[in-house]
């Protein structure tokens, strides 16, 4: 009840400060914040075809909101992009975030055991802790984890209006944790017609998922909710070689996995006037998830225990509120938000060892944020725009575990740190040849001193040609968390304590590339090259004392460099028939030992097309590859972090929607179509071929 607790007193604090900015004394309309944006860009840059194809958010598919912190056409900043759409998702029939992140170019998503398993996001080679994730102006990096990295694994995509991926270092504008790059999700907001909807969907591997909303809008009052439930049962994420050498019997080897989500998805806005508008959006995560891994089978056939297995449980809510003023005619806009996350997680295994419960307390981890933000845009119109912003955060930590018997003393362990930081940013253009924008930040933090990033990223439009050349630079830096910096677990044989003399690490990266435009805007394509360095990389440490117990720490020791190549094609055939292709190619070394870097794939090649050849009836097909990637081996010695290869695989998807009528909509999709059967991290089988189905009722 506590969790639910904090969120309604979140929710109450954030009204109140929204209220407080209802002063305006501009008369009253029914224009919403988005189409003000969509009118004032339009406006200023005369480029009425850009705003043909809004997506559900009420902004063009071709402006980025988040790259400037304020609406720019992506083809006028130098920033490496993809935004992906609502449409887009539904059509893919996408349900997780883990499964759209996939199929990115720059991106290499690594999930465990399946629906629900832990998941990391690699973006350019960098660690996933090196890559902030936010959702409606939060951050929401998990700073209940060792590294403070996202967890996309119990996100589902209901809801989501838009996600834009910015790839190469956004500290200048985003802080500690954007070093590598920043993905922006944004809720979709309700407008028109009350418009209620269900959702019913099932198939491979026990799938049974229900999804339940209403969006629209009232005079100036506009909503969107949506509640799901997610429900997966009987995946098997051993792989048989495995499983024979382990010597498992006919039950470990039927033993599958089980995840069970509920999530509710909330975006409220109301205008007070035709100027200043408040939001609130809030999501609520509770995940079951129920595995037996490789380590389980390991503990049973080679140390002897008897029925182990995991369970994490997951509640999380994160929500924030707004108030958004344009002033003085449009010449300034401001947003004053403030936003609340908490986490807990619990994991627990159960079954017995020597004839005793394996691990009888279960282990906690719990973390909240609150941040509190200003950022607001001076438009100087053809001298260009000035943005200056502010933000603090307050984030706290804490992990336990209950002494069990001699051999565990248990741990309690809690910390919180405080940033503060100022931006600044300048945008133009030179008579609509030169684009580009740069900028600085100063973060302050209580625990590992402070920062100044920047980045500038400027785009060339070559008069009458259709060309598009771009580049960039900037610096970034990634914290240490709160559990690097202080954890303290001690048990026989082994601890684990952090280091509080850590440092963030640091980056320097840079692009360049160029676009090309043909066939009246229908034939678009590309290349990039990046490169990366990265110094005071954060790592596990060992020592092994006297007393052979095994001494575990974290330690600033190494270097490395990422470079490579990311292109792209985008043909729009006919208006039925779309093709899209992206090709990235990754090189990752540590430049102390001239390794490579794990999880990182040299090769990713994505093709999807879509077809409309009625109306009403749309087909979706992708196909992903993905070449070998070095890991760390399951089978044999463990020792060394490079010495597994994982094998290359490809996928084929397929996606079917048709709309019966305006109340009744069909769907089906079949993935892994020739059921290839691959590990991604090794050790970890992904999900073979399945069929799904469902239909929608709408009104």
């Amino acid at each position: 009840m506590s969790f639910f607790r904090n969120l309604l007193i979140a929710s109450t604090i954030l009204m109140t400060a929204g209220a407080a900015m209802a002063h305006a004394d501009t008369a009253a309309g029914q224009d919403t914040p988005q189409k003000q944006a969509v009118r004032q860009y339009v406006i200023r840059n005369g480029k009425s075809k850009a705003v043909v194809l809004p997506g559900a958010d009420g902004l063009p598919d071709q402006i980025s909101v988040s790259a400037a912190r304020r609406p720019t056409s992506a083809d006028d900043i130098g920033t490496s992009m993809t935004i992906i759409t609502e449409k887009q998702i539904q059509t893919q029939q996408r349900r997780s975030l883990t499964d759209i992140l996939t199929r990115q170019p720059g991106l290499n998503v690594v999930q465990t055991g399946g629906a629900g398993g832990v998941s990391f996001i690699y973006m350019r080679g960098n660690n996933p802790n090196e890559v902030k994730v936010r959702l409606d102006g939060m951050d929401i990096n998990d700073g209940s984890s060792s590294t403070g990295a996202f967890d996309a694994g119990q996100f589902v995509t209901d809801g989501m209006g838009r996600i834009e991926i910015l790839r190469g270092p956004q500290s200048g504008l985003y802080g500690a944790d954007a070093m590598a790059g920043v993905i922006d999700v944004t809720t979709a907001q309700g407008q028109g017609r009350f418009r209620p909807f269900v959702r019913i969907e099932g198939g491979g591997y026990g799938t049974f998922n229900q999804t339940l909303g209403v969006r629209g809008g009232q005079g100036r009052f506009h909503y969107n909710v949506e509640l799901s439930h997610y429900r997966m049962e009987g995946f098997n994420n051993i792989p048989s070689y495995i499983e024979r050498y382990y010597g498992a019997d006919h039950q470990q080897r039927h033993e599958g996995n089980r995840n069970d989500n509920r999530s509710a998805n909330i975006r409220l806005g109301y205008d007070v006037t035709r100027n200043l508008d408040l939001g609130l959006t809030a999501r609520l995560v509770q995940g079951n998830n129920h595995s037996y891994s490789l380590y389980d089978l390991q503990s049973e056939n080679l140390y002897g225990d008897k029925g182990v297995r995991e369970q994490t449980n997951q509640n999380e809510a994160i929500v924030r509120g707004t108030a958004h003023l344009v002033s003085f005619h449009g010449l300034f806009d401001q947003v004053l938000g403030l936003g609340y996350m908490t986490n807990r997680n619990r994991w627990t295994e159960t079954g017995t060892s020597y004839g005793s419960p394996v691990n009888p307390d279960p282990d906690y981890y719990r973390s909240s944020r609150l941040k509190v933000d200003w950022h607001g845009t001076f438009d100087f119109k053809r001298y260009g725009q000035v943005l200056i912003g502010a933000e603090h955060f307050h984030d706290t930590f804490n992990t336990s575990h209950t002494a069990a018997d001699m051999w565990d003393s248990g741990y309690d362990t809690s910390a919180s740190m405080d940033t503060t930081a100022g931006y600044g940013q300048y945008q133009g253009n030179w008579k609509h040849i030169l684009y580009g924008a740069a900028n600085i930040r100063y973060d302050a933090n209580s625990r590992y001193g402070n920062h100044v990033t920047w980045r500038v990223a400027p785009a060339i439009h070559v008069p009458g040609s259709g060309t598009i050349i771009k580049a960039s630079a900037g610096s970034g830096f990634h914290g240490p968390s709160l559990y690097q910096l202080f954890v303290n677990q001690v048990g026989v044989g082994y601890s684990e304590k952090g280091n509080p003399d850590l440092k963030a690490e640091q980056l320097i990266g840079y692009d360049a590339g160029v676009e090309q435009k043909l066939l009246h805007d229908r034939l678009n394509f590309g290349a990039t090259w990046y490169d990366n360095r990265v110094r005071n990389l954060i790592q596990s440490s060992l020592s092994i004392d006297s007393s052979y117990d095994y001494n575990y720490s974290y330690a600033n020791v190494a270097k490395a460099r990422m470079y490579g190549v990311e292109a792209f094609l985008d043909w729009k055939a006919l208006s039925s028939l779309e093709f899209n292709l992206s090709y990235t190619w990754t090189h990752t070394r540590d430049e102390a030992t001239h390794d490579e870097l794990q999880r990182r794939p040299q090769h990713k090649f994505n093709f999807n097309t879509t077809w409309t050849p009625i109306r009403d009836l749309t087909f979706s097909g992708n196909i992903l590859y993905t070449s070998s990637w070095r890991d760390l081996p399951v089978i044999g010695s463990e020792s060394c972090s490079t010495c597994g290869r994982g094998h290359g695989y490809f996928t084929i998807d397929v996606a079917a929607n048709y709309k019966i009528n305006r109340y009744v909509s069909v769907y089906a999709r079949a993935d892994n179509l020739l059921n290839r059967q691959f590990e991604e991290p090794i050790g970890y089988l992904q999900p073979g071929r399945a069929g799904y189905g469902g239909f929608t009722l709408n009104y």
